[in-house]
Formats: structure tokens, C-alpha cells, sequence
């Protein structure tokens, strides 16, 4: 059966130019099971994992949906981090300016003044749940036009605490609207708020659940020392080929800090992000990083949230994850779009039977029992375990670590607020803007 077109699937011959200008001549799988849908209108249910092409899935019709000359703003499409605003943008802005719209991210660590200007004439936000009800609270503009709601990565903006945020935003969309949902799963919390959100959606399950780890992934666990950890991850960095590019992640914003002075001192050159990093530092680190300029990056979980690198050759855990979710989304930043990749997670004497035991649920083989010398073993992941829940324990959360939003930020920025200006008029879930910033703290995951 002949692959279906973009112009098979109803795109303008506007927006066509504009991805061929890009090189972008096929529509990935996720976007031939979306795009016909979301340009007809209905509202989309949509399990896809990072990296599937999701963003242009709805980027495009969403560019063709719009009239230059209607109200603004028209769309809204919410990302859990400003890293994946900004990225958002990035992708949708060609394809946007093919048909005269405007399109800005909405994010905290930057002025208010110009951001609430620049958004009140666009045509497409792309904002971060907690800046956005900033400004909404000071009436630069209001949602009474949004036609289309995108819910980007919302299980991740789900984990974050940004549940209240979140009703109150929808709740100030108007009613008679499109609403397209797009999630690593559509089980649990997930599921319940796709459900509220939407009326009678469309559901397109793409790719393996990010609950399970990828087929096409190569996945190593080395066991080593504490006194050892530093020098087993330099060896894997200047293993051969040399001048891979790696992502490393680590449990905390200090470890990260101290990581890129210890490689540097052994001649290694890296670049930190996490959420007390500004945001010109951590965009001129993402730059570094994807320029080659740099071949490591050193990161906190949720700064590296809604990075959307391509050909990121090995993910490494020099700090292991909390869970085996936070497994599964740490080492999917390789291996995208075809292309191989290596995760490797680095495992301590105090870690092993914690390790082993995900490793299993999900299907890894492993050897780490009873070793003490670093060596590790290498599989790839399986289609067919069945899906479990780690029993959660091992390590703790580290002091300071514990906040959600998109880089731990405080007064104004993107952590859970307790306002409620954006909770007046129409359809939604129930208002929790009553003590609502201490719950979402305490459901957030390991802070930026």
C-alpha cells in the first residue's frame, strides 16, 4: 500500500512549500494517523513517545486550521517545560509563517513586559502552565478565542503537579473548542484528564509505550564503587568512536555542577543544565551541546525535559533513576527516528537489587549480582515483558530538589501558583486553586 502524502492528507500547498524548504518531504507514521483527523476537526487522543515527530503531527493542521486575520490569540498548546516550549516553537514556526501567523513561547526567566506584548499578537502560544496564568492574571490577553488546545507531553505536566494549573487554564478556553491530547500513555492520571478534556476523540496509539524500554535500544548497567563512579563514566566518554554525544543525567543541580568540574578537570569538556541555571545560560548550553561544540551534557531530570536532540549517540545514568518510568524517559532520548543508541546506567553496591528488579520489569537482561569490578552487561530491550510497578525505595530526594515546573522556579515563574485568574467562565475540571502550590510541590518528581 503507497505511503500516504502530506498533500494526500489535506495540507495546503502553503504549508507544503514550507516542509519542503525544510527537507521534510514524508509525514512520520504519528503524523498520518493525526493530521486528517485534527484538520477535520475532532479532538485527538494520542499515545506517541518523544521523538515520534508528534510535534509537527499537530503543527501542521494546526497552521492550517488558522485564519491570519481572525482573533488572537487562536491556538494554545501547553508544554510542561520552557525547553519544550522553546523547541515547539522552533518546529512550528516555518510552517506558521507559511500562512501569516505569528506564534510565541510563554515561559518563565524572562521579562514580562515584552513576552505579554509579543503573545497578545500572536496567533499560536506556546506556554508553560505557570507563566501563563501570570499572565492571564495581569490581562495582557485573555483564552476567549482559542479554537484549538494542544496538551503537549501531558503525562510529564501531569507528574510535574501541574494538574490545577492545568484545569484552570482549560477551564478558561472556551467550550466550543478543539482539544488534542498527546501523551507518552493514556493509562491513569493521564487517561482521566484526556478524557475530561476532549468530547468524543479520536484515539491513535503510536510506537511502544514509554512506559517499557525501546526495542532498538542497546542497554548496559555497570556496576561500580562510589570511590569509582567519576572514573567509569570518563571511560565510557572517551571510549571509541570518540566524540559521541552524551547525555548524562544526574539526581541533583549541585551533583550536576560538580560532574562538569570533575570532568573538566580530567580534561573532558561539558556543560551543565538544570533549573538554577538561567535561562540564557541553559539555552546557550543546549546550543553548545547541539552544535558538537560540546560532546556531553550534564543534566537534571526535569531540565532535560522536552530536550528534543537528534542523534544523541548514549544516555548515561550516572546517578540512577528513581523509577522505571523515569528509566525508560531518561534513555529514550537515544535511538531516535531509526537511528541506534546506547544507555548505560551506572550501578553502586547500594543499587543493585533496586536496579536489577526494573531492569527486569522491563524486560532487561542483567548481571549485576555479586559484582564488584566494573564490567556490565549489554541486551536490548524486549517486546513481550509484562508491565509491572517498581516498588519504589533505594534512594532518597536530596534536599532542594522537590519542585515542579519547568526549572524550579520561585515568584512568578513557572512552579504551581495559587491563582485563580484563569478559573472564570467555562468549561473545565474542577477548580483546585486552593491549595493547590503545596499539593502539586508535594507530588512533583525529582526537582531541575
Amino acid at each position: 500500500m503507497p505511503t500516504q502524502s502530506f498533500a494526500d492528507l489535506g495540507v495546503s500547498p502553503a504549508v507544503l512549500s514550507a516542509l519542503s524548504a525544510q527537507g521534510i518531504k514524508e509525514p512520520f507514521a504519528v503524523q498520518r494517523l493525526v493530521i486528517g483527523d485534527v484538520l477535520a476537526g475532532r479532538d485527538v487522543l494520542t499515545r506517541s513517545p518523544t521523538g515520534s515527530g508528534k510535534t509537527l503531527a499537530f503543527g501542521i493542521p494546526l497552521a492550517d486550521r488558522i485564519q491570519a486575520d481572525g482573533p488572537r490569540p487562536a491556538a494554545l498548546v501547553l508544554a510542561p517545560t520552557r525547553e519544550l516550549a522553546t523547541q515547539i516553537v522552533g518546529d512550528i514556526r516555518a510552517v506558521c509563517h507559511a500562512r501569516a501567523l505569528r506564534v510565541t513561547a510563554v515561559y518563565g526567566g524572562v521579562g514580562l513586559v515584552k513576552q505579554a506584548r509579543d503573545a497578545a499578537r500572536s496567533h499560536v502560544l506556546v506556554a508553560t502552565p505557570g507563566r501563563l496564568e501570570d499572565l492571564l492574571a495581569r490581562r495582557a490577553f485573555t483564552l476567549d478565542a482559542i479554537r484549538t488546545l494542544v496538551l503537549d507531553e501531558a503525562d510529564r505536566m501531569l507528574d510535574m503537579g501541574f494538574r490545577p494549573a492545568v484545569d484552570r487554564i482549560v477551564g478558561a478556553c472556551p467550550e466550543a473548542r478543539q482539544t488534542l491530547f498527546f501523551s507518552a500513555t493514556l493509562d491513569g492520571d493521564a487517561g482521566r484528564a484526556a478524557k475530561q478534556y476532549t468530547r468524543d476523540a479520536v484515539v491513535h496509539e503510536h510506537g511502544p509505550c514509554e512506559r517499557r524500554a525501546a526495542a532498538g535500544i542497546e542497554h548496559r548497567f555497570i556496576p561500580v564503587t562510589d570511590e569509582g563512579r567519576v572514573e567509569t563514566l570518563v571511560g565510557e566518554l572517551t571510549r571509541e568512536p570518540l566524540n559521541l554525544s552524551s547525555l548524562v543525567f544526574v539526581r541533583t543541580k549541585r551533583g550536576a555542577d560538580r560532574l562538569v568540574k570533575r570532568l573538566d578537570a580530567r580534561g573532558l569538556k561539558a556543560v551543565a543544565m538544570h533549573g538554577n541555571k538561567s535561562q540564557r545560560q541553559r539555552e546557550q548550553a543546549l546550543a553548545r551541546f547541539q552544535s558538537g561544540a560540546v560532546n556531553t551534557l550534564v543534566a537534571t531530570d526535569v531540565a532535560a525535559r522536552g530536550i528534543d536532540v537528534t542523534g544523541i549517540s548514549q544516555v548515561i545514568n550516572f546517578d540512577p533513576p528513581d523509577d522505571r518510568e523515569a528509566y525508560v524517559h531518561r534513555v529514550g532520548r537515544t535511538g531516535r527516528a531509526g537511528r541506534q543508541g546506547v544507555g548505560i546506567t551506572l550501578v553502586g553496591s547500594a543499587e543493585r537489587n533496586e536496579i536489577g528488579r526494573m531492569a527486569h520489569q522491563l524486560g532487561l537482561e542483567h548481571s549485576l549480582g555479586g559484582q564488584d569490578a566494573p564490567g556490565g552487561s549489554s541486551v536490548r530491550g524486549s517486546r513481550n515483558q509484562r508491565a509491572a510497578r517498581v516498588q519504589r525505595g533505594g534512594w532518597g530526594q536530596r534536599g532542594g530538589e522537590n519542585q515542579p515546573g519547568d526549572a524550579n522556579q520561585r515568584g512568578g515563574r513557572d512552579g504551581e501558583r495559587g491563582t485563580n485568574a484563569a478559573s472564570r467562565g467555562k468549561r473545565s475540571g474542577p477548580n483546585r486553586a486552593n491549595g493547590g502550590r503545596g499539593r502539586a510541590r508535594a507530588r512533583a518528581r525529582a526537582g531541575a
